[in-house]
C-alpha cells in the first residue's frame, strides 16, 4: 500500500512505469549500499522517520494571522513525508533519480538528511507557536 503511494507521489508527466522503474531502481541501489538490512524496511523506517507529527497552519483571527499548531492526521503526514522525500531527492544533483532516492532513503534511515531536517524544522516551528494553541478550533 505505501509503495504504490510513493510510486504513485513520484509519477511524473503521466509516466508511471518510468516512476516504478525509479523506485524499485532506488530499491536495488539500497541492496546493494545496505547488505545487512532489507530495502523494504529501510523505505518503511525512511518514511516513518521524516513523517511529521505537528505542523502549524495560518489561522486569522481580529486582523493578525497567527501560525497555529495542530497534530498531522495520519494519512496527511505519510503523503507529506512522500512529497518531502520526492523532493529532497529531486533537490540533489548528478546523479541518476533512482540512485538519489536511494541516497535520500539512507540518510532519514539515520535520521538525517534534507527531509528528515524539514520534519525537525516543522517541529520546532510548532513548538516555538505553542502559545496560539488555543486558537485551534
Amino acid at each position: 500500500m505505501l509503495v504504490s503511494r510513493f510510486i504513485n507521489k513520484l509519477n511524473y508527466q503521466g509516466k508511471k512505469l518510468a516512476a516504478e522503474r525509479v523506485f524499485y531502481g532506488a530499491m536495488e541501489t539500497l541492496k546493494e549500499k545496505l547488505a545487512s538490512e532489507d530495502p523494504a524496511n529501510v523505505f518503511n523506517a525512511a518514511v516513518e522517520n521524516v513523517r511529521p507529527l505537528l505542523e502549524v497552519r495560518a489561522r486569522r483571527v481580529g486582523g493578525a494571522t497567527y501560525q497555529v499548531p495542530r497534530e498531522v492526521r495520519p494519512i496527511r503526514s505519510y503523503t507529506v513525508a512522500m512529497r518531502w522525500l520526492i523532493d529532497a531527492a529531486r533537490a540533489r544533483s548528478g546523479r541518476p533519480m533512482a540512485e538519489r532516492l536511494a541516497e535520500e532513503f539512507i540518510a532519514a534511515f539515520k535520521k538525517e538528511g534534507a527531509a528528515f531536517k524539514k520534519r525537525e524544522d516543522t517541529h520546532k516551528m510548532a513548538e516555538a507557536n505553542r502559545a496560539f494553541a488555543h486558537y485551534r478550533w
